[in-house]
C-alpha cells in the first residue's frame, strides 16, 4: 500500500526516481524497492518524502478506497502525460478523504444520482436538446431563473464536484468520471467563473444526454448546447433580447452574461441556436470579439467564481457530531492542528467552541 502511494506522488510530482532518490539522499533503486514493496521506508524516510512530494505523511498510510472509472477528458488528446497524472493524483487524493468523510456518517449526508426519467429517450436533432434541458430544469424544481451557485446544485442532486490546479495549463478543460457509481466533475479552481459554470453544466450534459444521440450528432458539440441551454433558458432569453434581432449591442451581451453567468460569447451562439440573429450576424459579431482578443478575456470583471462549500460543511458537522476529534478534521483538511484550530474559532484565539 505505501509503495503504490509513493509511487502515484512520484508520478503525480513528474519526479523520475532517480530525482526522488537525489530528494531524500537514496539511490533510485531504493526508492525502486520501496515502490515495489520490497523494502519498507522508515518513518526518517517518509518525512522526507512527504515534503519532496508535498503530500502530508498521513497520505502514504491511508486505506486506498478510489479507484476512477470512464475517465473523460474534453481535451485529453492534447494533455501531456505528466499533467493527467498530476491531475488524476489530486482527484483520487480529494476523493478518498471526501470518501472517508462520508463513512463516518451513519447514513450518507449526500443524495444518491439519478437519472432523470421523465427526458425523452431518444433526440432526432440537436434542437431537441433545448427540451432536455428544460426538463432537467423541471426536474430539479429549477424554474428558469438564473443558477447562482452550480456546485452546490450539483452536489444537492447527487454529483460529486471537485477543483483542481490547474489554472496555468490551457489544455485542461475539465473532466468527468464515477467513483463507485457515483458521478464526478472536476473543474480549474482558478479559473473565471463563467468557464466553470460552463464546463459543469457541459459535463451534467454528458450525463443527460447518455445514449440518447443519434451518430448523426457530434456529442460535444450537444453538450456545448445543452450547457447554453440549462444556463440561460429560451424563455428568457426571447423576454430579453426579442424574437428576431438585425443587431446586438454588446452591452446586452454583457449585462447579460453578469445575470446569468454564462460567457457573452456563450450567449451570441445561444442567440444564433435560437434564431433571434442570423449567423452572419453571429460572425460578425465573432469577428469584433477576435479583433478585440475578447474571445481570450472578455471585458469587464470576470464572473465570481464558483465556491466548494461541501466538503468543509462535512468536516465541521461531523466534529460537532463528535464522529471525529480535532487531529482527524485537521489531516482531512490537510491542514495542520493549529491552523485547524484558527479556523474552528474563525480566527479568534480565545474563542472556545466546547
Amino acid at each position: 500500500m505505501i509503495g503504490q502511494r509513493i509511487n502515484r506522488a512520484r508520478k503525480a510530482s513528474g519526479l523520475s526516481l532517480r530525482d526522488l532518490g537525489e530528494a531524500v539522499g537514496l539511490s533510485h533503486a531504493a526508492i525502486k524497492k520501496y515502490e515495489d514493496g520490497i523494502a519498507t521506508p522508515p518513518s526518517s524516510t517518509l518525512l522526507k518524502m512527504a515534503k519532496a512530494l508535498n503530500v502530508r505523511t498521513e497520505y502514504f498510510f491511508r486505506p486506498q478506497t478510489a479507484s476512477l472509472q470512464g475517465i473523460e477528458y474534453r481535451k485529453k488528446t492534447s494533455l501531456p502525460r505528466k499533467l493527467l497524472n498530476a491531475i488524476e493524483h489530486e482527484v483520487i487524493d480529494q476523493i478518498e478523504r471526501r470518501i472517508e468523510l462520508e463513512n463516518l456518517f451513519p447514513k450518507s449526508p449526500i443524495n444518491s444520482f439519478s437519472q432523470i426519467n421523465t427526458l425523452p429517450s431518444k433526440i432526432k436533432t440537436i434542437q431537441d436538446i433545448e427540451g432536455i434541458a428544460e426538463g432537467v430544469r423541471k426536474s430539479w424544481s429549477l424554474g428558469t431563473d438564473p443558477l447562482p451557485d452550480l456546485v452546490d446544485l450539483f452536489e444537492t442532486n447527487g454529483i460529486r464536484v471537485f477543483m483542481v490546479e490547474v489554472n496555468a495549463n490551457p489544455k485542461f478543460d475539465g473532466l468527468t468520471a464515477s467513483i463507485n457509481g457515483m458521478p464526478i466533475v472536476v473543474v480549474g479552481r482558478n479559473w473565471p467563473g463563467d468557464r466553470q459554470r460552463f464546463t459543469l453544466a457541459h459535463e451534467l450534459g454528458h450525463l443527460m444526454l447518455l445514449n440518447k444521440l443519434p451518430s448523426s450528432i457530434n456529442e460535444e458539440e450537444a453538450c456545448h448546447y445543452f450547457a447554453g441551454a440549462f444556463l440561460l433558458p429560451k424563455e428568457p432569453l426571447l423576454q430579453k433580447l426579442g424574437a428576431h434581432r438585425t443587431n446586438l449591442e454588446l452591452k446586452e451581451l454583457s449585462l447579460l452574461k453578469e445575470e446569468y453567468g454564462l460567457s457573452m460569447a456563450g450567449i451570441l451562439y445561444r442567440a444564433k441556436n435560437l434564431e433571434i440573429i442570423s449567423p452572419a450576424l453571429k460572425e460578425s459579431i465573432s469577428a469584433i470579439f477576435r479583433n478585440r482578443r475578447w474571445n481570450i478575456t472578455e471585458p469587464g470583471a470576470p464572473y465570481p467564481k464558483e465556491k466548494t462549500h461541501i466538503f468543509e460543511q462535512l468536516v465541521f458537522r461531523a466534529l460537532g457530531e463528535d464522529y471525529i476529534g480535532e487531529a482527524k478534521a485537521a489531516e482531512l483538511m490537510k491542514v495542520s492542528l493549529s491552523t485547524f484550530k484558527n479556523l474552528r474559532n474563525l480566527g479568534s484565539s480565545n474563542a472556545n467552541p466546547s
